[in-house]
């Protein structure tokens, strides 16, 4: 390999690592997490934004980092608490018991309908 061969396979790993950093720095842009409670809305929290947030002193859910989960449940089988974090990508937790149901939605997402079928 020449040297100008060296060269160009370090810019291009450099130019791959910079735009790696800036598309997943600013990911949780516009993700938010809402959560319900027995099918209302208890409240929407961003990704973004470290928080606690205390769910009727029954549940207990995190957020750090653009993750969350829940980290404290009173009911007995523990499910909620034990399922993997969610982020970015997507998903939900569900506390059956407590009726309780945390899911990533996309803030800049309307709830007008793309199309409408008659």
């Amino acid at each position: 390999m020449k040297k100008r061969d060296i060269i160009l396979i370090t810019a291009i790993l450099a130019a791959a690592f910079a735009m790696t950093f800036f598309v997943n720095r600013d990911s949780t842009e516009g993700e938010s997490l809402r959560i319900t409670v027995d099918g209302k809305e208890y409240g929407v929290y961003r990704l973004d934004r470290d928080q606690i947030i205390k769910i009727n002193n029954t549940n207990t859910c995190k957020i750090q980092e653009g993750k969350v989960w829940m980290v404290r449940a009173d009911c007995p089988d523990q499910i909620c608490v034990h399922h993997k974090p969610l982020d970015h990508t997507g998903g939900s937790i569900i506390c059956l018991p407590n009726r309780v149901s945390m899911t990533i939605v996309n803030s800049r997402q309307t709830d007008t309908p793309d199309t409408i079928v008659s």
